[in-house]
């Protein structure tokens, strides 16, 4: 412990001097304690700031106490569940390719990220097997709508299946792996709620979905 806190054989000597053979093995074991809690007093503290960064990143992810709706701008909610989703993206290469002169849009926050999650969610597991895999987070406007893509570079969806995608209960995972609802709560969010349309084309290497949110809802 002490060495680790940079104590050298020319201290430990000093410090012999000052105190004498006797009493060398109580002060040792008294400078080890301080260093201790000054080493753990620092950690409680980094944790205590964490707490608090996530506190507040649950709250913006969640939306807590504020209404359903709000005017958002997108990339807001997108940087808060890769904050949420820290641990599962961890060994995953995110890339941004972000539209930071996007307009804020009228939308259900909370459900918004809900549709991140589900996404990025499947974007990670579609990654699992595999190594420095790569997850890229798209932003842009066509004509009146606000576009979101996620794309991973994962093995990919065959192309007979890709159409079932959104069936509630279809799951292209192995059994007991997944509920197949996720997506097709997404395709519920995002079409019935916010009026947009939610897409995907996937091939070996290459998956995309793709959000279309309107930027004037009906």
């Amino acid at each position: 412990m002490l060495a680790s806190a940079g104590m050298n054989t020319d201290e430990l000597a000093r410090i012999r001097e000052q105190v004498g053979d006797d009493l060398l093995s109580d002060a040792l074991n008294w400078l080890e304690s301080a260093v201790t809690i000054a080493r753990l007093s620092h950690t409680l503290k980094g944790c205590s700031t964490r707490v608090s960064e996530l506190i507040k990143v649950f709250k913006a992810y969640t939306y807590m106490d504020q209404s359903p709706v709000q005017e958002l701008d997108v990339h807001e909610g997108l940087e808060n569940t890769l904050i949420v989703l820290r641990h599962k993206l961890k060994d995953i290469v995110i890339k941004r390719v972000y539209n930071r002169d996007l307009p804020r849009i009228t939308a259900f926050g909370s459900a918004l990220n809900e549709v991140w999650t589900i996404l990025l969610n499947n974007a990670a597991e579609a990654l699992a097997a595999r190594s420095n895999g790569t997850i890229c987070l798209r932003t842009g406007q066509e004509n009146d709508y606000i576009v979101v893509e996620i794309a991973d570079d994962g093995p990919g969806v065959p192309t007979e299946l890709q159409a079932r995608l959104f069936e509630p209960f279809f799951t292209t995972k192995n059994v007991g792996q997944g509920t197949g609802l996720g997506l097709s709560i997404a395709r519920r969010i995002v079409v019935e709620r916010h009026h947009g349309t939610i897409s995907v084309v996937s091939s070996p290497g290459d998956t995309r979905f793709r959000v279309h949110l309107p930027l004037n809802p009906a």
